[in-house]
């Protein structure tokens, strides 16, 4: 058992499951529970047709729109030593299947859970985090392009100890296919995931509340071409060999993260914020591939040249209760850079074979929620999007892709 334990530590990676969705409504035993949520929206966009991570790109001829951002239903059963959790995600988009998955552990015991199916990758805080109580009306960048859809298919064991002495902790190592969005593999490999998280509640009489963990991922991404682009000086160079076909290219991710809640005489105070760098295999932009894409994790086998890209990204969240009112005002501010080796004035520069892949994008986001009750919630919330200019034609400044988000949500 001490060699396990060990084991785990040290491939480190964990997440504080505070509104987790890989858990149940309840672990005590119940019959069927229903529940979910509803996200109904208006946005505008600064200019038609914009790549955007603020509930995806807009259409070619359209700056505004109402969708139906999320519309989840999710049902639950648990019993003494198993639980099961079923959601699917409705909109203008049709119906997908979110989680479906099955836990056990033990009749008198929670600290050792195994997890099996369609589930959120145990990677930091933001990724199982559920939407439904997140301020922010979306996940930073940088998580929506490492990890799209947040789910994967495979097995997890999590151990939270139940005795005192170490009820802080919280530990997941997981097996998935890696292919994310579809969850449907397409190599023989399997990624790792491991998660390694610390909550104290109640500190400094009661008012403070901290939290903090680190990540880990392995995995790899299957080469169909003979052709690897691989760094050199300020672009790429091509490697290529016959060998490369079948090859896999290294996907590492390494993140840290950070939870802070205060409870003062002006309102209460949360902060969070989450670094995540390492390598990121993924392509050149093209006319059938954006910029932001060119760096996505894959959901299907990739059918062009690799490129091996070094990456980091981050995200601070502050949100501020104003007194005792129903009102949270909200300030972000996240970069996700898919080449930390290029800078963007280098970017397009004559035989450097970098594309609108290696661009470098901060967000800026501010706005306000009106909590109605415990189960209606307003957000206004604008984001000002900046990439630095480039040598490329389309990216020569900034390009004009602030997004404005009016949210109203139901939660039962």
């Amino acid at each position: 058992m001490r060699k396990l334990l060990l084991f785990i530590v040290m491939l480190a990676p964990f997440s504080i499951l505070a509104q987790s969705n890989n858990a149940p409504s309840s672990y005590a035993p119940h019959e069927i529970n229903i529940t979910g949520y509803l996200q109904t929206q208006f946005q505008w966009a600064e200019s038609a047709g914009i790549n955007s991570f603020s509930g995806g790109d807009f259409t070619k001829n359209s700056d505004s729109r109402f969708m139906i951002r999320r519309g989840r239903l999710k049902i639950d059963r648990a019993d003494k030593y198993s639980s099961i959790v079923f959601q699917i995600d409705a909109t203008q988009n049709g119906v997908q299947l979110m989680d479906a998955f099955i836990q056990l552990h033990q009749e008198d015991s929670k600290q050792f859970l195994f997890t099996a199916g369609l589930f959120n990758r145990p990677f930091g805080y933001s990724i199982v985090y559920s939407s439904g109580y997140r301020d922010f009306p979306e996940r930073a960048r940088v998580f929506q392009t490492l990890m799209p859809r947040e789910r994967d298919l495979g097995a997890m064991i999590t151990f939270k100890p139940d005795y005192k002495p170490l009820s802080f902790l919280t530990a997941d190592i997981a097996v998935i296919n890696g292919s994310g969005l579809t969850a449907r593999d397409y190599d023989s490999k399997k990624d790792i995931v491991a998660n390694l998280g610390f909550k104290f509640d109640s500190l400094s009489n009661k008012k403070l509340h901290l939290g903090f963990g680190t990540s880990y991922y392995k995995g790899y991404v299957r080469s169909d071409t003979e052709t690897f682009f691989v760094r050199n000086g300020n672009g790429y160079v091509k490697d290529t060999n016959p060998g490369h076909v079948n090859d896999y290219a290294n996907r590492d991710y390494y993140g840290a993260n950070l939870q802070l809640q205060y409870d003062n005489s002006f309102g209460t105070t949360l902060f969070k914020a989450e670094y995540v760098a390492g390598k990121q295999p993924g392509v050149a932009s093209s006319s059938d591939i954006t910029g932001p894409a060119a760096s996505m994790s894959f959901s299907a086998q990739p059918k062009t040249d690799l490129y091996l890209r070094d990456f980091n990204g981050y995200y601070f969240w502050l949100t501020q209760r104003i007194g005792k009112s129903k009102f949270n005002a909200l300030l972000a501010y996240d970069v996700y850079d898919p080449n930390i080796h290029v800078s963007e004035n280098e970017i397009g520069a004559p035989n450097s074979n970098t594309t609108a892949g290696d661009i470098k994008f901060s967000t800026l986001g501010y706005g306000l929620t009106y909590t109605m009750n415990g189960r209606l919630k307003l957000t206004v919330y604008n984001e000002h999007v900046v990439n630095d200019d480039t040598q490329l034609p389309q990216y020569t400044k900034d390009i004009k892709d602030d997004v404005f988000t009016a949210r109203l949500q139901y939660r039962w």
